[in-house]
């Protein structure tokens, strides 16, 4: 059975989070709807908050710790990424976007996106479409036509059971899956070398 890599980008503070919750039905239907398709969804699950200092630091530095590094390689080699943020100040997080601007913007050109976003009231539905959906069009990625927003109010059922947001998620996923079927699996991308800070200082002030 053919597999598809997805990185699942969480950039919820809380423990729980809602934008972890709605990332994780994100990814459950997305993983379902492949496997009726015929295909193997490989999922990891990054919660950005875990790496929040190495990502400040490596503006600084210039440098990815290793455990930032190897989330930085995960998503360069994954086929497709689910990424959902909570919403501040009528955009995405500030960890959300300093995580992809520690990206190499080329390694995002072609994969498939879905997106998701977090807020305490409907009025910042519109993030979706003001906000994540230019960022990742700018990147050039292909990004699933339905994305989802979850306020307080969508972590209800319904009396039959189910719920405007399951039936949104459901949608949303088929077609991220739908970007998937024709993608072929990237391969593994060559180990990053370290180098001596003194070099990677004199690369940083060769910019300026």
């Amino acid at each position: 059975m053919e597999s598809r890599r997805i990185t699942v980008l969480s950039a919820g503070l809380g423990v729980p989070s809602s934008s972890r919750l709605l990332a994780d039905q994100l990814a459950v239907s997305a993983e379902r709807q492949l496997a009726a398709a015929g295909y193997r969804a490989d999922i990891e699950v990054v919660e950005l908050r875990d790496i929040a200092v190495d990502i400040a630091n490596n503006f600084v530095t210039g440098y990815a710790a290793p455990k930032l590094a190897g989330v930085i390689a995960g998503v360069e080699a994954s086929d497709g990424i689910i990424a959902v943020s909570p919403v501040f100040s009528a955009s995405y997080s500030g960890l959300f976007k300093s995580f992809i601007d520690v990206l190499d913007p080329k390694s995002l050109e072609g994969k498939a996106v879905l997106l998701g976003a977090t807020a305490g009231t409907d009025r910042h539905q519109m993030v979706l479409d003001f906000a994540m959906r230019p960022l990742f069009t700018y990147l050039r990625t292909r990004t699933a036509n339905t994305a989802v927003f979850a306020g307080p109010q969508d972590w209800g059922n319904n009396d039959d059971g189910g719920s405007p947001l399951s039936t949104r998620i459901d949608q949303a996923a088929g077609e991220f899956a739908g970007l998937l079927h024709g993608t072929q699996p990237r391969p593994e991308p060559a180990a990053r070398e370290s180098l001596p800070f003194e070099q990677l200082l004199a690369g940083i002030s060769g910019r300026h």
